[in-house]
């Protein structure tokens, strides 16, 4: 009898952490998940089958948990504001200025270092974004309009910046604006327009779905553990060494806060902090990683890795803040 109360007190005070601190737990159990299947040689055979299916897995589990957040999304508060494009025209200026550093060094260590740093910038939304955003008390139909927006200029900003990064860079206007618009509407449209025609046919379903408050939330952390332990894959197969790692691991932190402080600063006047810090500051990392290594260099592929676990942090430390004291007050 002891024992089974040990055991379901173990569990509960096992779950009652997690719920705590469920990001850094995602990330940490994405990469011993990984470093386990990768390093113990009786399991090397089960990851080498697995780890593929896994990536697989992402998009339908993305697709899910924006279906049940956006269940839950407010039309009114769907329309444009000038936030949006306030945040556009400072993300756009900054990849800028990232452009006309890249341009200017001759040097191929600096110029991999600043790829990195601009990748992190010209990044879109993540598409998860309002999953955070509803937890921290943003506005989600906000944010989703937000991302929409940060989507198109994407299409526009990749083939203007892209070749002037990389003078070989083999990117048109057609093949970016296609692939933003495969992803975007794979991901982020169809949810959305599934949601709101669930809302019409079967009202009581959508119901049951909100009662769910963080099944999108839990979703979205096992998401981040598979992305997590492939992020830990190409960090520690990079051929990059010594300081040049080391800035392509840290800049993503300055980065980080950077976006996130100015995405809050610009969103204060209009009530939006919260869902503003998240707009510039919750990147989609999985698109720029694959920007880097088809357009870019490389190489430079470890900064966008580096600034999926520091975004995550970041949102790990405003969930606490938010538990502890009630609500952001900056």
């Amino acid at each position: 009898m002891f024992s089974i109360y040990t055991t379901f007190a173990t569990t509960m005070h096992i779950m009652s952490f997690f719920k705590k601190w469920s990001l850094p737990c995602s990330l940490a159990f994405g990469t011993v998940v990984y470093l386990l299947f990768a390093n113990v040689p009786v399991l090397e055979p089960i990851g080498t089958v697995a780890g593929p299916y896994a990536i697989q897995l992402m998009p339908a589990i993305l697709f899910t948990l924006l279906y049940v957040t956006f269940c839950k999304i407010e039309i009114k508060e769907m329309k444009p504001q000038l936030w949006h494009f306030l945040l556009q025209g400072i993300r756009t200026s900054l990849a800028g200025l990232m452009v006309v550093l890249i341009c200017m060094t001759s040097n191929a260590d600096t110029k991999l270092v600043l790829e990195g740093v601009f990748i992190c910038v010209i990044c879109p939304t993540a598409a998860a974004a309002p999953v955070v955003t509803e937890k921290l008390g943003g506005s989600i139909g906000s944010l989703t309009t937000y991302t929409i927006i940060a989507n198109i200029f994407t299409m526009v900003i990749i083939p203007l910046f892209f070749p002037m990064v990389e003078k070989e860079a083999d990117i048109t206007f057609l093949s970016a604006a296609l692939m933003v618009l495969r992803n975007v509407t794979t991901v982020l449209v169809v949810p959305l327009l599934l949601a709101l025609i669930s809302r019409k046919v079967v009202p009581t379903f959508v119901e049951k779905v909100k009662k769910r408050k963080n099944l999108g939330f839990y979703l979205w952390c096992f998401n981040l553990s598979i992305v997590t332990g492939e992020t830990v894959r190409n960090i520690v197969h990079s051929s990059v060494s010594g300081w040049i790692l080391v800035l392509l691991l840290t800049l993503p932190l300055l980065v980080t806060l950077l976006q996130f402080g100015i995405g809050k600063a610009v969103g204060r006047p209009f009530g939006a902090s919260i869902s503003a810090g998240q707009a510039l500051g919750q990147k989609n990392t999985v698109v720029g990683i694959w920007l880097t290594l088809t357009f870019l260099n490389p190489l430079a592929a470890v900064a966008p890795g580096a600034y999926v676990i520091w975004q995550n942090l970041v949102n790990a430390w405003q969930l606490w803040y938010k538990e502890k004291y009630g609500q952001l007050k900056f």
